[in-house]
Formats: C-alpha cells, structure tokens, sequence
C-alpha cells in the first residue's frame, strides 16, 4: 500500500502488526465520528490490553506487537480505530527505522496488505493504519502520519491527555518550624514517556492544550464544489457528485522565467510505479509515449515562452494496466538553473473530455534546485484516483534521476 490507499476489508477480524529493526510499542484507538476517543476505555496498549472489539498482544520483544479489530464487536458509535506506533526506546526516533505494518485475517493469518511509511525522519511516534467504516462496510487505509512530540502529539490530536503522578515530597533540609507554605500551582501537562497512562479529559478538568496544527495544506478534499485549488501536501479524490470515474486527464505544467531572466528550459516528465513503488516506465520528451500509449507527452518547449501550459502529459486512466498504481509529475531544469529563477510554476488536472480544469497546484516558493515533484496520483482499490499536491525540490537535471526520490515520495 501507499500513503493514503485503501482496501476493503474481506474479513471481520483482521490484526495489524508493525515490525522494525528496534522495538516498537504499538497501540490502538477507537475514535468515534468527530475522530475523538470517548474515554480512557478507547486507548487499547500494553497497560490496557483489551477493550470493546479491539485488543493488544505484545510480541515479547521477539516478534511486533499487534492490534487485533473485530469490527462485529466493534461498540456502535466507534466509526475508526487507528493503530499508532513509537519507538520502545526513551526518545528514539524513526530516523534510520524502516517500520512495516502487515494487515492480516486474524482468523487464518494471511496476508491482507502491508504498508512502510516513506521518508520517516525526526517522528517519534507515527499513526501506521486505520480500520473504518465507510457507508456500512470495513475498510483499511495507509496513514502514515508522524508525530515528532511523539505520544502526547497523539494524545492531542485524539482528545486525549496524559496524567504523570505527582513527584514525591521532598524532605526539608531545616527542621525548623516554618510558616505555611502558598499552596503550590497546578502541575502543567508533561510531555509523556510511552509507558504512561492516557486519559480522557473529564468535564471539571483543565481544557487540554489544542491540537497540534497540521502540516500545511494537509487533508483530503474532492470535487463536489467544481475546481480545487491545492496547497501543499493536500489530496483531493478525483471522483465528482457520483459521477463515473474519470477516464482520460490531462496533466498541464507551465512556468515563466523569473523577473525576465534567460530563456530556461524545463522538461516535464511523468513516471510510472508498480504496487510495490517499482518504476515501471518513465514519459518525457525522449520518450513520449508509454505503457501502450495510455500515457502520452505533448513534447519539449525549451524556453517556458507563451501563455499556458508549457508541456502536456495526457493520462488515459482507463487503459491503464492494472500494475501501474502510482504515477509522479516532475519538472527538471535541463538547462542547470535553479527553480529559484522560475516564476509561476504551476500543474493543473484537466478533464480530457470536456476541458474543465479539474485542479490546481501553484508552486508559491522555490528553492535552488534542479529538479521538483509537482504532484502524485495514486490508485485507489476501489479503482478511483488520488491527486496529491508536492512541491518538493531534489537535485535532479533529468527524469532518470528523479526515479528514486519520487519512489521513496509515493
């Protein structure tokens, strides 16, 4: 699986176990529809390892540690359950941590899916998967998500706070007799080690501290209101009012030279991914057609010079195979210039069959490199299409050398 793909569930009992070089301490929530927990019942972990429909079993340090959902027994009300993960180690974080969560029927093992969250850095805590309920049926979906206060980011963004016991009293160094002492002030929420026990807020308690703001631009939106302009990070679902799936898009990228500089050629490109981010074909201006004509490219323009789009990428989705299931959008400055010489930057998804732009994605800043992915397209399960919005910049004059990092990007 890729960040945020989905699969339907074939089983009512499935577990999720999250493996990694290091041990990790893996944990589960049961959230209801507003995505909050409704009390300390809902933290399922190694303290609390059982709760309504949801268990913990630890792999002993030998083996992950698991979380096993039985969406029959799941309590009404309860409409996700996100299974989190952190390293076992005192402040460790994911950097250099590759951890794999494996989705499987809890009542033979096999296998269901598996999923490893790319470019994983200073997190300490992650949400790996989620189990819900969509329009009455199960589903599984890659998450992803990294939290670098680790727990207590976790805790905040599900409605959760930590309670630590107050420090023993310390014995007063003069034995004299002293005044009364001003009560001391309430003891502010700390940053939580992972073996201690989350609670939910109780009404006479302290508001907890607001949730911690999410990346820029992250979530996922559609089509339902027309024409969506994306900022970074941000997905939109490309299925519009119920419409049938799209069949043929058309990916426009243009730019302009930055305040009426040199001629500046940019090369768009877009490359093609199995299931398990294997590069399956690449399609730029040497190559301007690919896996049988499905995708195809309008050709070079050398300069950036004219309104419009610069260079055309038509997607037949259609006629895809059904082992392409991601697809990245580069541009590379061919010429050597840094995209910091480029002005208004920009890809647009269009509806082959009528023109109507469908999305937008402006590049508004830049940084002084040769090579950027603008955006991904992901294939659903249910064989819809994801678009999500990039904008990150790698050293790379050519689509060969962005095969890599846009692989380790999906």
């Amino acid at each position: 699986m890729t960040p945020g793909s989905n699969i339907p569930l074939s089983t009512a009992r499935v577990t999720v176990d999250v493996a990694a070089p290091v041990r990790l301490d893996v944990s589960g929530l049961l959230l209801t529809g507003d995505g909050k927990v409704r009390s300390d019942d809902d933290f399922i972990f190694y303290n609390q390892p059982a709760g309504p429909g949801v268990t913990y079993r630890s792999g002993g340090g030998t083996a992950p540690d698991a979380i096993t959902v039985d969406t029959a027994a799941v309590p009404p009300g309860i409409e996700k359950i996100v299974v989190t993960a952190s390293p076992d180690a005192a402040g460790q974080t994911f950097q250099g941590i590759e951890p794999t969560a494996t989705i499987r029927n809890a009542d033979d093992n096999s296998v269901l899916a598996t999923f490893t969250p790319p470019q994983l850095g200073g997190e300490t805590a992650l949400v790996v998967v989620e189990i819900y309920l969509r329009n009455g049926a199960w589903k599984a979906r890659a998450v992803g998500q990294g939290y670098a206060n680790g727990l207590a980011g976790i805790a905040t963004d599900f409605g959760v706070t930590v309670e630590e016991p107050a420090p023993a009293p310390v014995a007063p160094s003069q034995p004299a007799v002293q005044a009364p002492m001003a009560p001391p002030p309430p003891p502010v929420p700390p940053v939580p080690p992972t073996d201690q026990r989350l609670t939910a807020p109780s009404a006479p308690a302290a508001p907890p501290a607001p949730p911690a703001a999410p990346a820029p631009g992250a979530g996922k939106i559609n089509l339902d209101k027309g024409r969506v302009s994306l900022q970074k990070n941000q997905t939109v679902s490309l299925v519009k009012g119920g419409r049938p799936l799209l069949a043929q898009v058309k990916m426009g990228l243009g730019w302009e030279p930055a305040y009426r500089g040199k001629d500046i050629d940019l090369d768009a490109s877009v490359i093609a991914y199995g299931p398990q981010r294997n590069h399956i074909d690449s399609c730029y201006f040497g190559k301007l057609s690919i896996v049988n004509g499905a995708i195809r490219h309008s050709g070079d323009n050398l300069t950036g010079e004219g309104s419009g789009d610069d260079e055309v990428i038509t997607v037949d989705l259609g006629r895809l195979p059904q082992e392409v299931t991601g697809l990245v959008f580069t541009v590379n400055s061919f010429s050597g210039q840094k995209f910091t010489e480029v002005a208004k930057a920009y890809c647009r998804l269009l509806d082959a069959a009528s023109g109507e732009e469908l999305v937008r994605f402006d590049l508004t800043s830049a940084e002084a490199q040769t090579g950027v992915m603008m955006a991904k397209l992901i294939r659903q399960f249910s064989g819809e299409w994801e678009m999500t919005a990039m904008g990150d910049f790698v050293k790379a004059r050519t689509v060969r050398n962005m095969v890599k990092p846009a692989a380790q990007a999906l």
